[in-house]
């Protein structure tokens, strides 16, 4: 994980076999497949994802391999991150052990949505998603079931920013894949979302311990992003793929860097835009305006 900002130059090698892993799933490779194209034993890539790598040769053939560049491999400067299943087995390993989780979400972190979206999350990302494509939903949705299951284990703090236009237009499309399903089935999403509003009003007027939530109400980022901190450092990840209203897992280019510099530019976002947004009661009131006037009968 890109989190030694401290010490440049240094690179942490299980991170570093981390990276390795996450890559090589969002290729679509098992071990045993990417061991045989590189020509080495499936205990040496083993050894290779715990960062047991004591040959540059070998790094620059795995680099070359997955099509990734090395400086992304070693976690120096920005990852580059051009696949959804790599992008949050990433999130996820940059969490794992995680103090705090600051971040702007649409239409509220993944983390603290209810199992009842889980239920429907992978039906909406398989309806927008090629057949062939499927396989790799799966797998976006066991990486998320990981996060989560980490995230309600460890619980650590997080604070989300969630936008008020992005909420209402949840309630009124629902939780929806693409926008040609029967009446029937957007009916029900449309109630799905309004579970999911009614959460975040819950969340607001009930704070729970570590949990803060703030609706803003003037213009966002389009893409989500989040300042991951533990005590190795702080770790930015800026995201195009979107798990809410009609999801995209398929086109972008995610980063994840700890440059100091984007870390500090996204800090005053969420400072800025935390500093305006409504919370506690008076968000809360405001969600439940937000389903009153968009929320389906």
């Amino acid at each position: 994980m890109t989190q030694a900002t401290p010490q440049a130059g240094k690179v942490n090698f299980v991170e570093l076999g981390a990276r390795l892993r996450a890559y090589r799933m969002g290729r679509a490779l098992t071990p045993e497949a990417l061991a045989a194209r590189l020509g080495i034993s499936r205990a040496a890539l083993y050894r290779a994802e715990k960062g047991e790598i004591a040959k540059i040769e070998m790094l620059t053939a795995i680099a070359e391999e997955l099509r990734v560049s090395l400086p992304s491999l070693l976690g120096i400067g920005i990852e580059y991150v051009d696949n959804a299943v790599s992008f949050f087995e990433r999130m996820r390993q940059i969490e794992e052990d995680c103090d705090q989780i600051i971040g702007l979400f649409s239409p509220i972190s993944y983390l603290v949505t209810t199992a009842g979206y889980d239920r429907v999350l992978s039906d909406v990302m398989t309806e927008g998603t090629p057949q062939e494509e499927h396989e790799d939903v799966t797998q976006i949705i066991e990486i998320l079931k990981k996060r989560k299951d980490r995230f309600a284990a460890r619980r650590p703090l997080l604070a989300s920013i969630v936008s008020d236009a992005d909420i209402g237009r949840f309630l009124r499309e629902g939780l929806v894949g693409r926008m040609d399903l029967p009446e029937e089935t957007r009916a029900e999403r449309r109630r799905m979302a309004l579970r999911e509003a009614r959460n975040i009003s819950a969340l607001l007027r009930d704070p729970q311990i570590g949990l803060q939530v703030g609706v803003a109400r003037e213009p966002i980022p389009s893409t989500s992003f989040q300042i991951v901190r533990s005590a190795a450092g702080s770790t930015l990840t800026i995201s195009p793929f979107r798990l809410g209203h009609n999801p995209n897992t398929r086109i972008g280019v995610g980063l994840i860097t700890s440059a100091p510099e984007a870390l500090d530019l996204h800090e005053k976002i969420t400072r800025r835009l935390w500093a305006s947004s409504l919370k506690g009661r008076e968000g809360a009131d405001h969600v439940d305006a937000l389903i009153a006037q968009h929320g389906i009968a």
